[in-house]
């Protein structure tokens, strides 16, 4: 009993130094910022786009007139 106990109190402890020492650094924003997003920018940037400039503009469409 004594050595799950201590087990768990030293698996806390470990945990609570991990968190502390990504908070001190700051590793999740510098995940974010040098990891994270320029792997999604990629990811974006080359996605397929309708080109909005060659859309034709319909000019008959209905026109709705509300009663106010």
């Amino acid at each position: 009993m004594k050595a799950k106990l201590l087990k768990a109190l030293i698996l806390a402890f470990g945990a609570n130094a991990l968190l502390f020492v990504v908070f001190f650094f700051d590793l999740d924003g510098k995940f974010l910022f040098y990891i994270y997003e320029p792997f999604m920018k990629k990811h974006y940037d080359e996605m397929p786009r309708r080109d909005m400039t060659k859309m034709p503009y319909e000019i008959n469409k209905p026109n709705v007139e509300f009663d106010v």
